[in-house]
């Protein structure tokens, strides 16, 4: 038996498509409105995380916490 025959058979499957792609839509507005609305300069800061020794990175992350 196909795995499609097993999902015909479960009552209401049509709605778990849709819930999920509201869950996937709601999330994407959720980070997109996050980085609109964040700071460059935070932003500036996380990028320079690779390159930063410890000490001047926990000094600048401690400025824009505040």
């Amino acid at each position: 038996m196909k795995f499609i025959n097993y999902l015909e058979s479960i009552t209401g499957v049509g709605v778990y498509p849709l819930i999920s792609l509201m869950i996937f839509f709601l999330f994407f507005i959720a980070v997109g409105v996050y980085l609109i609305k964040g700071r460059k300069e935070y932003f500036d800061t996380l990028s320079q995380l690779p390159l930063n020794n410890s000490e001047t990175l926990t000094q600048n992350l401690n400025e824009y916490e505040k």
